[in-house]
C-alpha cells in the first residue's frame, strides 16, 4: 500500500498508467465489452468486481487528461437503443468534470471497437451497466 494512491488502483494498472504518455489511451470497458478480442496489440488488465465510475474516479486522480484533443470518448447507442436512458453517462459527467468541462466524444459502436483495437490497454470490469464503456486520452503532467 502506498499513501495517496487509491487502494482500488492494481500494481499492474499503476505501471500502464505510468508508461502511458501523451495521446495514449485507455479503455475502461464494462462487463459485456470483448475486451480480450479487442486487446490483441494492447494490453489486457482486469478489475473484475469493481465498476467503471469508481474506477475512473481513482484514476482520474493520477491522469491527466489530454488538453488538445478530446480527451473522453464513449460508445455511442446504436439506433434501436436511442429511447434508452444510460444514467451511466451522468455519473461518468460528474467525475471528470472535476478535472475537464470538455465535451464527451461520442463513437459509433464498431468504430469505438476499432479504436480500442488501437489502445494502448484496455481494463475490463465487472461493471453491468450497459453503454458503461469509456475511453480517456492522456494529457502531459503539468509541473
Amino acid at each position: 500500500m502506498l499513501k495517496g494512491i487509491p487502494p482500488i488502483l492494481s500494481p499492474e494498472l499503476l505501471k500502464v498508467l505510468c508508461e502511458m504518455g501523451h495521446g495514449d489511451e485507455l479503455v475502461i470497458a464494462d462487463g459485456n465489452f470483448p475486451g480480450a478480442s479487442c486487446a490483441k496489440n494492447s494490453i489486457l488488465l482486469r478489475a473484475d468486481g469493481h465498476g467503471v465510475p469508481e474506477l475512473l474516479e481513482a484514476i482520474l486522480t493520477l491522469f491527466p487528461l489530454d488538453e488538445y484533443a478530446p480527451p473522453v470518448a464513449l460508445m455511442a447507442k446504436a439506433p434501436q437503443d436511442e429511447a434508452l436512458d444510460i444514467p451511466i453517462w451522468d455519473e461518468f459527467r460528474r467525475i471528470v468534470n472535476k478535472y475537464t468541462d470538455a465535451p464527451f466524444e461520442f463513437v459509433e459502436r464498431f468504430a469505438f471497437y476499432e479504436r480500442a483495437k488501437k489502445a494502448y490497454a484496455i481494463l475490463m470490469t465487472g461493471e453491468k451497466a450497459i453503454y458503461a464503456n469509456v475511453i480517456i486520452k492522456k494529457g502531459v503532467v503539468k509541473f
